[in-house]
């Protein structure tokens, strides 16, 4: 079984925590709020390099979700990438670690074999921290190319709940549903249940959702307006709950809709915030 480091940070007053392993793509595997679990993790998968880990919550970069066919066009030439881009699978380095005000900053440079699959030069800074018993996650996107750089980042994480048929707080009022791939109303709650296919919030203006994770407790996120879109994904039978911000919906390198462009030498800055609520 291979070793992978783990970084804790805690926050005593608040009994709140968050751990990280900057060797499986910076990925977060625990967050605690005022002493409440609020991740889901199979282990197994995280300790198998070879599988994409069901937990925690990886980094998406620089797409989200698919491209048809695992191919996208560039400058007259066909590169290849995977599902939710290499970000999630790729060592990234420990930059910063500071205990007493509570957060590790790590950080992703472009090389050889991201170049093979994104001719792009970049640098991702990511902070993460605890404050006052919430969960933060500063990004920075930089493109060091001497061209103008695409791309449409996310996160995918997963949540433990009791209860998959939720009733959501979001001013989105309408859905992609993957299953049938048709566009819904949203009138009720949603429910994930036994679905296969995401969710797909489309037309949320507010960048802020919460939802129930217990009977007494729910969840909120907030994030910048980059992230256009929501989706909702779990699998039948698993007691989690994806709830993902991204910055476009799945081929966008393709379609070329809700790209995020950033000049040569510019820096993105965006941030993603989770906290616990009382019902």
């Amino acid at each position: 079984m291979p070793h992978f480091s783990i970084y804790e940070v805690q926050e005593e007053k608040t009994n709140s925590w968050f751990k990280i392993s900057p060797e499986r793509g910076g990925i977060v595997t625990s967050i605690g709020l005022h002493g409440q679990e609020i991740l889901y993790l199979n282990e197994e998968t995280f300790y198998d390099e070879t599988s994409n880990v069901r937990g925690g919550i990886p980094i998406l970069f620089p797409i989200c979700d698919r491209l048809e066919n695992n191919q996208y066009q560039i400058d007259n030439e066909i590169f290849t990438m995977k599902n939710h881009g290499f970000a999630r699978n790729m060592p990234w380095t420990v930059k910063n670690v500071d205990k007493t005000n509570k957060f590790i900053t790590l950080e992703l440079i472009s090389n050889e074999d991201t170049y093979s699959q994104y001719p792009f030069h970049f640098h991702l800074i990511f902070t993460f921290e605890i404050c006052e018993g919430e969960f933060i996650m500063h990004q920075s996107y930089k493109n060091i190319s001497g061209k103008m750089m695409p791309f449409y980042a996310g996160f995918h994480p997963y949540f433990k709940v009791d209860n998959k048929d939720i009733a959501l707080i979001t001013d989105a009022k309408k859905y992609l549903d993957v299953n049938d791939n048709k566009v819904k109303e949203i009138d009720s709650n949603l429910d994930l249940t036994k679905t296969q296919e995401a969710l797909i919030l489309l037309d949320t203006k507010e960048p802020k959702i919460m939802f129930p994770i217990n009977p007494k407790q729910s969840l909120v996120l907030k994030y910048s307006r980059e992230f256009n879109y929501m989706t909702l994904w779990s699998e039948p039978e698993k007691e989690f709950l994806c709830v993902e911000p991204w910055m476009a919906k799945p081929n966008s390198l393709n379609t070329k809709e809700d790209i995020q462009y950033i000049k040569p030498g510019e820096i993105l800055h965006t941030f993603l915030t989770i906290s616990l609520k009382e019902r």
